[in-house]
C-alpha cells in the first residue's frame, strides 16, 4: 500500500530543543473531568434519555468525579432539560462541579447560562477551533478573524457570569479546538487573548484545555505541543492545564501520559473510552495505570464489573473482549507458559508473605477491581500442562502434584481437541473425574479393610475383587513400614505384583467436619511406564489406599 505522492504530509515537528517531560516522572493523579454525558453522549448511537443520563451522573458521583461535563444544552432542549433536571432536583451534590459546554456565538451563549442558573458550581466551557485546515476550509477567516471570535464569546461569557447574582461560582474554560492541528505560535496568540478577555488571574485562574481534537500525531510530539504552549503563555499562573485527547491514531492515553509530564494537570476523557469516531481517552485506563505505579488515581474503581455492566446497559455500547483493565479476556492465559508463570507468581507470593504485587503477566491483581481470579488461566487446545493444574486448584481445590502435571494436562489437551473449542472449569473436573475418580476398574476395594500396627510394622487385612468375565473374591494380606507398604505387600502376596512405588502427595480438600483427605499416587508399571492414582476417603490412610488402586487400574485399563 502506497499512499498518493503528495496526498498525505508528515506531521511538523516543534522547535523545543530544551524540551523537559521526557525526563520527569508523573507523581500524582491529575483532576478528572468526565465528558461522557455530553462528548460521549453525543457520539451514541442513540444518544441517552433525560433519565439515562441523570443515572449515569449518579454513578459518575458515586465513582469520585468532582468534575463532570453534563452536556450541551444550547443544543437541544433534551440537553437543556437534562441540566435543569440535575440543578432543581437537587441531584448535584456537595464538592461537585458541572461543566457545560458552548460554541463562540451570543445565543447559544446565553441559553447556556440559563441551563445553570441556580447551580452552585459551574465551569463554562467555550469552543472554537483554530486549526489551520477548520480556518481554511469551514470558517474561511484568518487568525485574526478566528481570535476575534473567540474573545469577544469570551468577554460575554465574563460579563454574563458577573452580572449573575444567583449565588453560582464560575469558572472558566477556552478549548482551541483541533488544536493539535493548529500551529503553536497561533494557539499561543490566542490562548493568551481568551486568558485576558476571561481576566484570568492567579486567584481566579481558568481552564485552558487543549485538545486532541482529532489524533493526529505521535504523543511525544502532543506532549511537544503542551509543553510549548505552557512554557511561551504570557500567565501561566493563571492558567489550570488540561488536556482532551481523542483516539484517531490508537495512542491516545500515551498522549495523556505524555502531557501530564510537560505539565498538564488535568485530564477530560469518558469511561471506557467512549467518543466521537475512535473515541475520547479512556479515563478508567489512565488511572489505573497510574494505580499499578503506586498513585492514589482518586476514582474509585473497586468494582469495575459493576461499573461496565451499568454503562453498557445506559449507553447501548460494548466493552470490547481486549479492553484495558476491563475487558473479558485481558486478564485471561491461554498460553501455558503463561499459566505457568501466574501459578509460580501465586505460589511464590503465599509462601513469601509477599505484599508486593510479583505475579508475572497480570500487572494489576484482579481482585482490586472486582474480577475473579478464578477465570483468569482458561483451558484450550494451546494451554500448557500447568494451566489445567491451576484451574483445578483454584476453582476445587485439587492440589496436583508437579509430576501429575503433564499426565493430566496430555488428557485435558485431547478432551479440547476433540471438543473443538475450551473447556469450562466443570468440564476440567469431569475430564479429571472420568480419568481419575469414575473409570472401569478391573480391582475394588470390598467392605471393610484393617490396618494394624505391631511394633514398628503395619498389617493390613481386607478383601478385592476381580471384576470381568473370571470375577472372584481375593483375600489380602501384607505388612509393611507403613500403610501404603503394608497395602503394595498385600498385593504381591496375591499375584498382583511388578508395580513400584514412586511418589505420595496428600491435602485435605475440604474443612470441618466434612473434611476429605487427597492422595495422590505415582507408580511405575510392569513395563516401565508411570502412571498416577488419586485416592478420596475420609482420612489419609484410607485415601492412600485408594490412590495406589486406581493408579493400578488405570494401567490395567490403559494396558501401560
Amino acid at each position: 500500500m502506497k499512499p498518493t505522492s503528495g496526498k498525505y504530509l508528515p506531521f511538523r515537528q516543534i522547535a523545543l530543543p530544551e524540551r523537559a517531560w521526557p525526563g520527569r516522572v508523573i507523581e500524582q493523579a491529575p483532576a478528572w473531568c468526565s465528558v461522557d454525558l455530553r462528548d460521549g453522549n453525543q457520539a451514541l448511537v442513540n444518544p441517552m434519555s433525560v433519565q439515562k443520563k441523570l443515572e449515569f451522573f449518579k454513578i459518575l458521583c458515586e465513582i469520585g468525579f468532582k468534575e463532570i461535563e453534563i452536556g450541551f444544552p444550547s443544543a437541544s432542549d433534551a440537553e437543556f432539560e437534562s441540566c435543569r433536571r440535575l440543578i432543581d432536583g437537587g441531584l448535584i451534590p456537595e464538592g461537585v462541579r458541572v461543566q457545560v459546554i458552548t460554541q463562540a456565538r451570543e445565543h447559544l451563549i446565553r441559553r447556556t447560562f440559563e441551563a445553570v442558573r441556580g447551580a452552585k458550581e459551574v465551569t463554562i466551557h467555550l469552543y472554537a477551533p483554530i486549526s489551520t485546515l477548520q480556518r481554511e476550509v469551514v470558517f474561511e477567516k484568518d487568525m485574526k478573524g478566528i481570535i476575534q471570535v473567540a474573545t469577544d464569546a469570551a468577554r460575554l461569557i465574563y460579563e454574563l457570569a458577573r452580572a449573575d447574582q444567583s449565588g453560582t461560582s464560575y469558572i472558566f474554560e477556552y478549548s482551541p479546538e483541533s488544536f493539535s492541528g493548529a500551529e503553536v505560535e497561533n494557539a499561543v496568540e490566542i490562548i493568551d487573548a481568551v486568558m485576558e478577555a476571561f481576566h484570568a488571574s492567579e486567584e481566579r485562574p481558568a481552564i485552558i484545555d487543549m485538545a486532541a481534537t482529532v489524533e493526529l500525531c505521535t504523543p511525544n510530539t502532543f506532549a511537544d505541543q503542551v509543553e510549548y504552549v505552557l512554557t511561551h503563555m504570557k500567565n501561566r499562573g493563571a492558567a489550570i492545564a488540561s488536556v482532551h485527547p481523542h483516539n484517531d491514531r490508537g495512542t491516545g492515553v500515551a498522549c495523556a501520559e505524555l502531557a501530564l509530564l510537560a505539565g498538564a494537570e488535568r485530564v477530560e476523557g469518558t469511561l471506557f473510552g467512549n467518543g466521537e469516531r475512535t473515541g475520547n481517552v479512556d479515563l478508567i485506563t489512565l488511572a489505573l495505570n497510574l494505580f499499578t505505579q503506586g498513585i492514589a488515581p482518586g476514582l474509585d474503581l473497586t468494582n469495575l464489573p459493576a461499573l461496565r455492566e451499568s454503562y453498557e446497559r445506559l449507553t447501548g455500547m460494548r466493552v470490547h473482549e481486549r479492553q484495558p483493565y476491563s475487558g473479558d479476556l485481558v486478564f485471561t492465559a491461554f498460553s501455558g507458559s503463561h499459566q505457568d508463570a501466574i501459578r509460580k507468581g501465586r505460589s511464590y507470593m503465599e509462601k513469601k508473605g509477599e505484599r508486593r504485587w510479583m505475579v508475572p503477566y497480570l500487572p494489576i491483581d484482579p481482585a482490586d477491581i472486582g474480577r475473579q481470579f478464578d477465570p483468569i488461566v482458561r483451558i484450550n487446545s494451546l494451554s500448557g500442562k500447568g494451566g489445567a493444574a491451576f484451574v483445578m486448584q483454584e476453582a476445587f481445590g485439587y492440589r496436583l502434584p508437579r509430576g501429575m502435571h503433564a499426565e493430566f494436562g496430555a488428557l485435558v489437551q485431547a478432551a479440547c481437541e476433540q471438543k473443538g473449542e475450551e473447556l469450562s472449569s466443570q468440564e476440567l473436573y469431569t475430564v479429571f473425574s472420568s480419568n481419575y475418580l469414575h473409570f472401569p476398574a478391573r480391582y475394588r476395594l470390598l467392605g471393610d479393610y484393617t490396618l494394624s500396627e505391631r511394633g514398628s510394622s503395619v498389617r493390613f487385612a481386607g478383601s478385592l475383587e476381580e471384576t470381568g468375565p473370571k470375577r472372584r473374591d481375593i483375600a489380602l494380606k501384607g505388612a509393611g513400614n507403613g500403610p501404603i507398604d503394608a497395602f503394595f505387600n498385600a498385593l504381591k502376596g496375591a499375584s498382583i505384583a511388578g508395580y513400584t512405588f514412586i511418589t505420595y502427595d496428600e491435602h485435605a480438600i475440604s474443612a470441618g467436619s466434612d473434611a476429605q483427605a487427597i492422595a495422590y499416587i505415582q507408580l511405575r508399571t510392569k513395563k516401565g511406564n508411570t502412571i498416577h492414582g488419586v485416592g478420596i476417603a475420609p482420612n489419609i490412610n484410607m485415601a492412600s489406599i485408594q490412590g495406589v488402586l486406581c493408579a493400578i487400574n488405570r494401567a490395567e485399563h490403559l494396558g501401560l
